[in-house]
């Protein structure tokens, strides 16, 4: 099986564990170029931040306007603006 977000429902316990560990290396070496190039071609990016109440994710658009938005069945809701 192939370890990605996409299979982690049919991961057992030590395969879940493995893959959260790879992932959090993977997030602590981010430079955020992704985002970056991301927003720069006129997509919004989602994130969170530390500060980013439980079940909200910041939506930010390229123009750096920001949403708290939650997803409720796959269904993104502006919650509110953000500052």
């Amino acid at each position: 099986m192939q370890f990605s977000i996409e299979n982690l429902d049919e991961m057992n316990d030590a395969e879940e564990r493995s893959f959260w560990t790879e992932f959090g290396a993977d997030m602590a070496r981010d430079d955020g170029r992704a985002a970056k190039e991301h927003l720069a071609a006129g997509f919004p990016i989602y994130f969170r931040e530390g500060d980013t109440p439980k079940g909200l994710i910041v939506k930010q658009y390229p123009d750096g306007r920001r949403e708290m938005v939650s997803f409720h069945q796959g269904v993104e809701r502006v919650v509110q603006a953000a500052a």
